[in-house]
């Protein structure tokens, strides 16, 4: 593995840098962004840089500007600090730097930045602190401090609340009211254009010498959309000077305060914090981070090499600091790390980073699921748009209940120069399964019959609905098949009879059937509630008639499953070139969508991945055949792909390109190369991590609804530990060269490996003898 950062081989938990590298400026804001999944704010430095991207985000606050779909806005900047040394402003091209430091703690999310600035002959020396609290999660709170070689240094520092940030160039925030409270708050209130969500910004500094404090009342400055607290003193050598900035952000979608309070119970609130140091709120940070986080999604790798058990901290990082924890919300593709995607959801969630909570934090995939019930009239209104039944949920949601949210054009065409049509909002229907399969796979692993009786039954009968009105009849083969689709490999459009499409509606239509005929017979009050409210009892009986008419693409005579119905009669095309290249996309240098269309050039896995999620519908043999046909003809354009191949391949045995996978998939946003994490961090490469590490080399498994442990370490992995949520039970699975020792707390645990089933009694232990899978 190569990393754009710098790691510490005794350190897992740091990544940093000790270069000021302006090429790699924009990605180590987003590796380095920080949050607690209320707020988001990408690791720029406290003074101005050319070409930064000074974002930051509230998770849920979208507004749609005229003539463009809705998106995260960007906020007033709460991070800025002018700093003018004698006269001369701070800036990092300016004199010369040395002994620079910058770096991030994963284990509390401090983000540091040390370095010595050589200007004019003098020697100041910085050092820039700062963390987004998990105890609170409106408060930002930020530290600089300055020492120099010099006497009589003069310090001038401008900082507060900087609102002409836009969304490239979008403004979506009126300007609102700016205050001055008791000479030392500083307060910005705005509103959204369209959406009408309120915000407060506030802003509280203190400042030391020495570490006492100084009663130093700021010169206040407003401008349009600015409020700064001004500062300026004199500094002897060998003195230190602090400023600590305390910043809080407030919304009207907040359930915690009042709207019409906001104004003033933010204040009270960041006053209350005020009375804290930097160090006192960072340490009650860092037990939220420990006790909610860490404890709750331990993996430990044991390895000479430092860098995998980085990759799986990175991960398990990234997706607490981007993950609501607000039913009405939903994980962006980018979280809230960048402007990438807008802000907006995608199955992504539902397949790539779902399995993460599931086993790890129910209560958060329970919420996630629960945005997608919040969504159920968007899902209505798309199918009646479609004239379908039942629930057609979006392609890109973002607003809970208003439904789909894809742009209608992208990019232009390199052929014809003109705008391509986005059809994977009409198109891309398989969106819908994934949810269901998020669903069941939450259900068997938790047993929340709770969540099912209000929400998930009728998830799966909707869906049901749905694709029973989908299908369309060919009465020449007496079956139904699903035509004009996109299905996970994006550069088939248009495509009949897709495989994942059609296979995973199947499934649809036999869960919905399995949820009914189950309401009827135990549940007979829930059914009558879901009938009154669906007509399930008209549509049951077309359900039975089409469930097993559906057509499902078998395999060939070679053991290929048709990724739909024109795949394998593609012309052949040699993509290693475009595969060796880090750059994604590639591809589009020599052909453009329409001639892609007509080429056996796959983006990301598409039969494979239904091979990985339905593995028990078929045999070893026809899953190599087609890892062996299709991994040659997939780019890997997508975030999603690399961490499917990586898994499928484990399971097949083919440990060293399992492993050459693996760390493809984790030099995603981590590697040396720029890709699209510029823009912000790919959240489901980094679902996609834990899934190759637990899933994958882990082994864990729901295979028909029991849980299956069936580790296969890397050869340079000597073992790894994790800990996993069974229904009741909490689960620790430890597995050293030859055994694999699984504990439980809670009641007792059944499950499977290599075909045999074990018991875990109550609160105890076993330990199973485990073999290494040879490459086959």
């Amino acid at each position: 593995m190569k990393f754009c950062v710098d790691t510490d081989k005794k350190n897992s938990w740091y990544i940093g840098t000790d270069n000021y590298d302006q090429f790699l400026l924009n990605k180590v804001e987003s590796l380095m962004a920080q949050g607690n999944g209320y707020l988001g704010i990408r690791a720029v430095s406290e003074e101005r840089q050319l070409d930064e991207r000074r974002n930051m985000f509230v998770a849920g606050t979208f507004d749609e500007y005229p003539g463009e779909v809705t998106e995260l806005p960007n906020l007033p900047d709460l991070i800025n600090m002018e700093i003018v040394i004698d006269n001369q402003v701070l800036s990092l091209r300016d004199g010369r730097i040395e002994k620079y430091h910058k770096y991030l703690n994963l284990k509390n999310g401090e983000l540091v930045r040390i370095f010595t600035w050589i200007i004019n002959g003098k020697k100041v020396f910085f050092k820039f602190s700062r963390f987004v609290s998990m105890k609170d999660k409106h408060l930002i709170v930020s530290k600089v401090e300055i020492s120099s070689d010099q006497d009589n240094l003069n310090i001038q520092i401008r900082s507060g609340i900087d609102g002409q940030q836009t969304n490239s160039a979008t403004q979506h925030l009126m300007e609102g009211d700016k205050r001055l409270y008791e000479d030392r708050f500083i307060q910005l209130v705005e509103e959204t254009q369209q959406s009408h969500i309120k915000f407060v910004f506030n802003v509280r500094h203190k400042v030391y010498v020495d570490n006492v404090l100084l009663n130093i009342r700021p010169y206040i400055k407003m401008g349009r959309r600015q409020i700064f607290g001004n500062y300026d003193l004199n500094l002897n050598r060998d003195q230190t000077f602090t400023l600590v900035k305390y910043s809080n952000v407030y919304t009207s979608l907040d359930q915690d305060i009042k709207t019409k309070e906001l104004a003033t119970q933010s204040i009270i609130k960041l006053k209350d914090n005020c009375k804290k140091s930097y160090r006192e709120l960072l340490q009650t940070s860092t037990k939220v981070w420990n006790k909610e986080v860490w404890q709750k999604s331990f993996v430990e790798i044991d390895s000479e090499d430092i860098r995998p058990q980085t990759a799986i901290n990175f991960a398990r990082y990234q997706l607490a600091v981007n993950t609501p924890r607000d039913p009405r919300m939903n994980i962006g593709a980018k979280g809230i790390t960048g402007e990438g995607y807008k802000g907006h959801t995608f199955w992504d969630t539902e397949i790539f980073m779902l399995p993460y909570y599931i086993f790890t934090m129910p209560n958060i995939a329970r919420d996630l699921l629960t945005y997608r019930y919040l969504g159920l009239a968007g899902a209505h209104k798309k199918a009646q748009a479609n004239n379908y039944r039942g629930a057609q949920f979006p392609w890109e949601a973002a607003i809970v209940e208003e439904g789909e949210t894809a742009p209608l054009w992208g990019s232009a065409d390199i052929v014809t120069g003109e705008s391509m049509k986005i059809w994977s909002g009409f198109i891309e229907q398989h969106v819908t399964s994934d949810v269901v399969i998020a669903v069941m796979e939450y259900l068997n692993a938790t047993g929340d019959q709770e969540f099912a009786e209000k929400m998930g039954y009728e998830m799966i009968l909707d869906v049901a609905k749905f694709w029973s009105s989908r299908l369309e009849y060919d009465q020449d083969h007496d079956r139904y098949e699903i035509t004009d689709v996109i299905g996970p490999d994006e550069y088939k459009e248009h495509a009949d009879n897709n495989a994942f499409t059609n296979y995973t509606a199947q499934w649809c239509l036999q869960s919905g059937i399995k949820v009914y005929e189950f309401l009827l017979k135990e549940h007979p009050d829930i059914y009558e509630k879901l009938n009154t409210k669906m007509n399930l009892e008209n549509e049951y009986p077309d359900w039975l008639e089409r469930v097993n008419k559906i057509y499902l693409p078998r395999p060939n005579q070679d053991g290929i499953i048709p990724e739909d119905d024109k795949y394998l009669q593609r012309e052949e095309i040699d993509v290693t070139r475009y595969q060796a290249n880090n750059q994604v996309s590639d591809v589009f240098k020599d052909y453009n969508l329409a001639q892609i269309n007509k080429m056996q050039v796959t983006k990301q896995a598409d039969v494979l991945l239904l091979i990985y999620l339905f593995e028990d519908m078929f045999s070893d043999e026809i899953k190599a055949d087609n890892w062996n046909y299709y991994e040659p003809r997939t780019t890997h354009d997508s975030s999603l792909s690399l961490s499917t191949h990586a898994i499928l391949a484990n399971d097949l045995g083919l440990s060293s390109a399992a492993y050459r996978f693996y760390e493809k998939a984790c030099e995603i946003d981590l590697g040396v190369h720029i890709g699209k994490a510029a823009q912000g961090i790919h959240m489901a490469a980094c679902g996609g991590i834990w899934n190759m590490t637990v899933e994958g080399f882990g082994g864990l498994r729901i295979e028909n609804g029991q849980l299956r442990i069936e580790p296969a370490l890397p050869k340079d992995w000597h073992g790894m530990e994790y800990q996993i949520n069974w229904q009741e039970s909490l689960v620790h699975v430890k597995v050293i060269p030859g055994q694999m020792i699984v504990a439980v707390s809670g009641p007792e645990i059944e499950f499977v490996s290599h075909k045999q089933i074990y018991r875990v009694p109550a609160d105890s232990e076993i330990t199973v003898e485990v073999s290494v899978k040879t490459e086959i």
